[in-house]
């Protein structure tokens, strides 16, 4: 989206120097900067008014910032660069059709962005968060890069406390809200499950009385949000819903098909994703499409098509015939069972998981280890644990590295399956790429 600085400085309070020159978009990476970019500073372990240059090399033809004007490039000087970015994605959000949807959840909720965009893009042009930036900065950003002729907008919201998400809906003031899932996530920073609740709520609350709110029929804290808000409910659900679904049946590689029943019709789906949690996911972006007037053979082709975003229940064959179910983007308790479930479910004789530990979880993470591990040891799942003594004496080994992670998996064939999973922090993805190179 282009704007004029001089527009810019005027949305988001600051001082323009330099000539009024037109950007196209913005980024907060100078290693990704496109040339005539917005270039944003932000402070984070490095200052990135330390880039600044390196974004004029790459092509930015403006940039924010709070600490004085930059000799040779258009600036616009903000007390709070961040603050001021979030002003420019609400100016941003002001040019789009009202056609845009909020999507939140404790899990399911980047997986639901994935499969909606794949649906509305068969008919619309659509605008959606690159894979789960989904704070003040990926908000915004998804806004401001949106393209001119942007029919929809799907803004995936995430959360660490109360008050996250009232902000990011001001930004960007979304009409339709999706909630997936309540379940324990980021607890250390939340609180418990009411908590999160009433953190994610927030996206309910801020809709206008002609919006819409789709709501997770089979989670209780997602259903009640209904009283908190004026607008339209529509519910989905595998046990019943407004949009539901009957007759599923998982294939051998995972791959989902159901029967999917709406006031819009009835049609018969299978998923390109794997895993049977997504059909929840699959439902809440069907809803949000036939909401829309997209038809149901787009929806059907839609999600059949669809992809997710990386690491997220990839299921490769290496060359010696061992599947790999690679989920290693990130873990809480109902993600970490859902897939446990899901390998467990792959035609091979012996089912292995190599664990690692499900962050943030505050004073809850002892339980929720010792009820995955439990998971684990009721399916017959070979739980190998990385960097966490947490899972106990369930695990058959306790690993640090990924070579030792390799040993403890020992020789594989045809007849093994291995789940790779755990939290950002476990950096798990390099486990599942060994599997496949070797």
């Amino acid at each position: 989206m282009e704007f004029r600085a001089a527009d810019i400085a005027a949305a988001v309070g600051g001082t323009l120097s330099g000539p009024d020159v037109i950007v196209d978009g913005a980024n907060f990476d100078s290693r990704l900067i496109r040339p005539r970019q917005l270039f944003i500073p932000v402070r984070g372990e490095r200052d990135g008014h330390d880039f600044i240059d390196a974004a004029r090399q790459a092509g930015a033809t403006a940039t924010f910032s709070s600490r004085g004007t930059v000799d040779g490039l258009t600036t616009i000087e903000v007390a709070d660069v961040e603050a001021a970015f979030g002003a420019m994605g609400a100016a941003a959000r002001n040019r789009l059709p009202d056609r845009v949807a909020g999507i939140t959840g404790s899990v399911g909720k980047t997986s639901t962005k994935d499969l909606a965009a794949a649906i509305l893009a068969r008919r619309y042009v659509t605008t959606a968060n690159e894979k789960s930036f989904n704070n003040e900065l990926g908000v915004p950003l998804t806004l401001v890069n949106a393209s001119p002729d942007t029919e929809v907008t799907i803004v995936e919201m995430g959360a660490r406390g109360d008050g996250h998400i009232a902000d990011l809906c001001a930004i960007a003031q979304p009409t339709v809200a999706i909630v997936t899932s309540i379940e324990l996530a980021h607890s250390e920073f939340m609180g418990g499950l009411d908590d999160i609740a009433r953190a994610k709520g927030e996206l309910v609350e801020a809709l206008p009385t002609h919006g819409v709110a789709l709501l997770n029929a089979d989670n209780e804290r997602v259903a009640a949000m209904a009283q908190r808000t004026a607008a339209r409910t529509v519910t989905f659900g595998l046990s019943g819903g407004d949009v539901h679904a009957t007759n599923i049946v998982v294939e051998d590689d995972l791959r989902v098909r159901f029967e999917l029943h709406s006031e819009w019709g009835t049609a018969s789906i299978r998923l390109g994703v794997r895993g049977v949690h997504h059909v929840g996911n699959a439902l809440a972006a069907a809803a949000l499409a036939l909401l829309w007037d997209v038809p149901m053979d787009d929806v059907v082709d839609g999600l059949e098509q669809a992809a997710l975003s990386p690491w997220r229940m990839e299921l490769h064959v290496s060359r010696a015939g061992v599947r790999v179910l690679n989920d290693a983007y990130n873990a809480g308790p109902a993600s970490m069972e859902a897939a446990l479930r899901a390998v467990a479910q792959l035609p091979t004789a012996h089912h292995h998981a190599v664990l690692g530990p499900m962050a943030e979880l505050g004073d809850q993470s002892a339980a929720a280890h010792a009820h995955v591990a439990a998971v684990a040891s009721e399916l017959g799942v070979r739980l190998i644990a990385f960097g966490t003594d947490g899972y106990g004496s369930s695990a058959a080994q306790t690993v640090t590295t990924i070579d030792d992670a390799l040993a403890a998996l020992g020789d594989l064939g045809a007849q093994d399956s291995v789940l790779v999973k755990g939290s950002r922090i476990a950096g798990l993805e390099r486990l599942a790429a060994a599997l496949l190179t070797d």
